[in-house]
């Protein structure tokens, strides 16, 4: 009977010999599914396409399953784990994204450089949160500075100034460009070339441009008309230009009364905004703030007054 190191020296040489009388084959070592006698299977191929068309299957099969897999995981719209996707970023991707908000320049779109088609909600909503809280904070404070310049001021705490502030930031950085979005897309109806933004791209854009204002806010504390004045502009004209430089690829392609009209209204609603924040929270002090002056009772001139006499010197 022959050893095993026989057999497996005889299978070695015939796979030797088929290789050497057929070049392009191939041999294949199957481990898992052996056959009965234990040869080594050999496959022929012609031209070095051997297991081309399986292995293009194999990829094709797991391109499907992983498409699938990826369906069967995408929650739905009203779910929680749906909006948890669109506060999926790190501080490195807000930081670049507040830094391209800020920087705003020709040629460089802040959706397609910054954004990258994964838009966020924790940006924006931060932001918005952290303008409203300053906006609140600093109203108050200039009552306090105000006060301590004049002691005739009589300050009482405004925490109305939350509410009001936190209203009007959402309400802008949320219904603006819903509106903006519904026009695009209404234009777009029109104009087939034009290619709109989504609705959280659009959102993302208004919320990553209001940062300006908040540093802006706090320069408000200095007590200058006409620095308080200058700060506002250059805050508006950064703000502005990153809207501008960011929409314009998406209006260009409209006609140029529309693209112009739009634009303008987006700049004039966002000095809206400025101006508001600054009129109302920063505001010259009411009279009702200012404290009564000392009243001075005097009686009319023709009352002569009569002279008193002590009670122990009245005559008897």
């Amino acid at each position: 009977m022959a050893s095993a190191d026989e057999l497996t020296f005889h299978e070695f040489e015939e796979a030797t010999n088929l290789l050497a009388e057929t070049p392009d084959a191939a041999t294949t070592s199957r481990s898992d599914q052996l056959t009965p006698q234990g040869h080594v299977a050999v496959a022929v191929g012609s031209g070095g396409s051997y297991g081309a068309e399986d292995e293009v299957e194999e990829e094709s099969d797991k391109a499907a399953l992983l498409q699938e897999k990826q369906q069967q995981q995408q929650p739905g719209f009203w779910t929680f784990s749906y909006y948890q996707s669109f506060f999926d970023v790190d501080t490195s991707q807000v930081l670049d994204r507040i830094k391209g908000s800020l920087l705003p320049r020709p040629g460089h779109n802040f959706v397609r450089h910054h954004l990258r088609n994964r838009p966020d909600l924790y940006g924006p909503f931060w932001i918005c949160a952290t303008l409203a809280f300053v906006l609140a904070v600093t109203g108050n404070l200039t009552l306090v500075l105000a006060q301590r310049r004049d002691p005739s001021i009589h300050y009482s705490p405004q925490f109305h100034k939350v509410t009001v502030a936190g209203i009007s930031i959402y309400c802008y950085a949320w219904l603006v460009p819903l509106a903006l979005w519904g026009f695009l897309r209404w234009r777009k109806g029109v104009q087939e070339r034009m290619g709109p933004y989504t609705f959280l791209e659009t959102v993302c854009i208004y919320g990553y441009s209001l940062f300006v204002f908040i540093p802006m806010v706090v320069l408000w504390l200095i007590p200058v008309p006409w620095l308080q004045w200058i700060f506002g502009a250059l805050a508006l004209g950064l703000s502005a230009a990153g809207l501008v430089f960011t929409l314009w690829p998406v209006v260009r392609e409209d006609t140029r009364l529309v693209a112009t009209a739009l634009l303008s209204v987006v700049v004039l609603l966002h000095a809206l905004l400025a101006m508001g924040c600054k009129l109302y929270f920063f505001q010259s002090l009411p009279p009702e703030n200012m404290a009564p002056p000392p009243q001075i009772t005097s009686l009319p001139s023709n009352i002569a007054l009569s002279p008193t006499l002590p009670q122990s010197m009245a005559p008897s």
